[in-house]
């Protein structure tokens, strides 16, 4: 089922009403550890964070969803720029984390089911963006139940109640296929305070006859089902041009350290690229998701890790230092980032200001031209939710 447009937009846009859940009504104390070089540990190994949501996306891989994966890839930095401005009643921002598994390929193990962890709990948009990129489709067998049991079993969704935990499954093939039962596998979740959200890439009908609908409905989650032929239109505005250079500006704001420093600015940077050649209009929205407050990197970028109260650069031996800083004293170095975190503020203050302009841009395209009902309304939706559960949205 090729050019599926719409799927990602819905499922990312119900990423930000997953926050809605999760508030803490009171923050929790937490404690801080030193923040060294080469301290590059996974979601797996931190500690819970306070009003953190955590989503697992569930695609289907097989030859009929390119549609889907291209759609994830773009998708991926609109939930980031809408989750960006949530707020919880504590007045808390609250994290987000997305692990990523691939499910109806042909290419992966049969012993396996035909399913593949491809990232575990992260934060990282770099690596996110990364895994996204690296899908490819090709034919096999399509097991829900399976897939969903096993993201069960290998993550960690962590005991902390306060934490919305959700699922996000993707797919075109009849819900109920394979030996594991689905029911089976999303009353486990149930049980494990984890909501499953469904989307069919079809007919609405036929994704109820085939059991979709039933599957979010056990756990009360979501059922979507899409038209795969609708394509979602990009609108180019006047300000991308601006936005994309100011991204590269900001770029040159990071200060690389540790054993995996400057590969960590590589990555960056060929994601940068992989949006661009998917379109412009997505490498504009990779632009404004590293201006907030979700893109942080204190494992490889001195200027995020000056943040932390507990970051000590005399830790860092001069080995791991970029060339530019080697040498110099600590006086020197910290002048030198903090030079670096002035520039960050003021370039993605420029592009904030630059993008609500583009929004609003936008926003009067859209309506002469009627496009994006659908998405409007679910973005309403969300809102309405997240009023209930005492979120705010301060943009």
């Amino acid at each position: 089922m090729k050019n599926t447009r719409q799927i990602l937009g819905l499922a990312f846009m119900s990423f930000a009403l997953t926050g809605m859940y999760g508030c803490e009504l009171k923050p929790k104390k937490a404690t801080t550890e030193p923040v060294l070089a080469q301290s590059f540990t996974t979601a797996n190994d931190e500690k819970p964070k306070t009003n953190t949501v955590k989503i697992a996306l569930l695609l289907d891989t097989s030859n009929s969803m390119d549609g889907l994966i291209n759609q994830a890839k773009s998708q991926l930095w609109d939930i980031v720029n809408k989750f960006t401005y949530a707020k919880c009643g504590n007045e808390q921002r609250p994290e987000l984390q997305i692990a990523l598994y691939q499910y109806g390929n042909d290419n992966l193990s049969s012993r396996e089911g035909y399913i593949q962890q491809v990232l575990n709990f992260s934060g990282d948009l770099d690596e996110i963006s990364e895994k996204l990129f690296s899908l490819t489709t090709n034919g096999g067998e399509e097991y829900c139940g399976e897939v969903i049991h096993t993201s069960l079993k290998q993550l960690n969704w962590g005991e902390n109640p306060d934490n919305l935990k959700m699922i996000f499954i993707a797919g075109n093939e009849p819900f109920t296929q394979g030996k594991l039962n689905y029911k089976d596998a999303v009353t486990n979740a149930k049980e494990k305070d984890i909501v499953v959200n469904t989307i069919y890439c079809g007919n609405y009908e036929q994704g109820i006859s085939s059991d979709w609908k039933n599957g979010a409905t056990l756990t009360g989650g979501e059922y979507i089902a899409i038209d795969h032929n609708r394509k979602v239109v990009h609108i180019d505005t006047p300000y991308d041009d601006v936005i994309i250079q100011l991204n590269s500006k900001l770029n040159k704001t990071y200060i690389s350290y540790g054993a995996m420093g400057s590969a960590k600015m590589e990555k960056q940077s060929t994601q940068d690229s992989n949006a661009y050649e998917l379109e412009e209009a997505v490498a504009v929205k990779r632009a404004v998701s590293k201006s907030s407050r979700l893109y942080k990197n204190k494992n490889w970028d001195l200027v995020d890790a000056s943040d932390d109260e507990s970051f000590d650069i005399t830790k860092v031996k001069q080995d791991e230092l970029p060339k530019e800083l080697k040498g110099k004293s600590k006086a020197e170095i910290e002048s030198y980032v903090q030079e670096k975190k002035s520039d960050r503020i003021k370039i993605q203050k420029e592009i904030q200001t630059l993008n609500a302009k583009r929004e609003k841009f936008i926003a009067e395209q859209q309506k002469e031209g009627g496009k994006g009902e659908l998405e409007n309304a679910m973005l309403e939706a969300i809102k309405k939710q997240a009023a209930k559960k005492d979120y705010k949205w301060e943009e």
